[in-house]
């Protein structure tokens, strides 16, 4: 697997590479990082491709890393080659993994990753940057937080409230959940919607994300519900529901990308 190199921009500045084992997945955060305003010039793919750049160049200012590559995890970058780079995970792992990132200020985004955070990932890195203040990975520990994650139990049903009485609503019935005037709504297959207490945010993370996606800010959709895909404007998909027909159900231009490696 060859390296992927591209010409620099006009823009001099900070020197940012990219670690990714999928390559869509890879160019999709180029352009997102370069809609910032920044170049990168360089996308590595493997561990063994990635040992061999870093043997034969100078080491980046920034490393947007994957943890899972196609030859092993990218700790074994680090666990042969000093890197002093600063760096930002890019990983599709579970919250218990996150929550271990945050307790140790280790920055990361989440797959699908959105641009408005990757935005708060980079000015929070220029802060440090431009401060002297990036200090050095213990690769290792993170290595075994992460190596060995405990099986996650994802959310199996949900309980709504009508009038005085609970439902229990089993996940294999929910055709979307979608946001509407600061509320949350569980819609079933059988045409019908609740009310639901969490935010999209929090239930995007107790889903499973092989099951579930979210296309956009409004709405979250399971595979097994999706009927029909039409090209949409804007270079967006539009998704055809079985029962659902309240709005348009439209895949983000930003996620399309990431829907269609979802897919398979």
């Amino acid at each position: 697997m060859s390296t992927t190199t591209i010409p620099p921009s006009e823009f001099i500045g900070l020197n940012i590479i990219i670690i990714e084992d999928e390559k869509p997945a890879a160019r999709l955060l180029q352009r997102k990082i370069e809609k910032q305003g920044y170049s990168i010039t360089t996308l590595l793919h493997s561990v063994e491709e990635s040992l061999d750049w870093f043997q034969k160049n100078p080491h980046p200012d920034l490393i947007f890393l994957d943890i899972q590559l196609s030859d092993g995890l990218s700790f074994e970058i680090f666990e042969k080659i000093d890197i002093k780079s600063a760096v930002i995970f890019t990983t599709a792992y579970d919250e218990y993994a996150l929550r271990a990132f945050k307790l140790n200020s280790i920055d990361y985004l989440l797959k699908p990753i959105d641009e408005a955070e990757l935005t708060t990932a980079i000015t929070k890195f220029k802060s440090r940057f431009q401060q002297n203040n990036i200090s050095s990975l213990d690769f290792e520990a993170i290595k075994r937080m992460l190596v060995n994650p405990v099986s996650k139990e994802y959310r199996k049903r949900f309980s709504v409230k009508i009038g005085q009485q609970l439902k229990v609503i089993d996940v294999a019935e929910i055709e979307c959940l979608y946001s509407e005037n600061k509320g949350t709504y569980l819609h079933t297959i059988d045409n019908r919607d609740y009310l639901i207490d969490s935010s999209l945010e929090i239930v995007e993370t107790e889903l499973n994300p092989k099951d579930f996606y979210r296309i956009s800010r409004k709405f979250i959709i399971p595979m097994q519900t999706v009927k029909e895909i039409q090209v949409y404007s804007n270079s967006r998909l539009k998704i055809s529901l079985p029962t659902y027909k309240a709005d348009e159900v439209i895949v983000a231009r930003e996620r399309v990308a990431d829907f269609k490696i979802w897919l398979g």
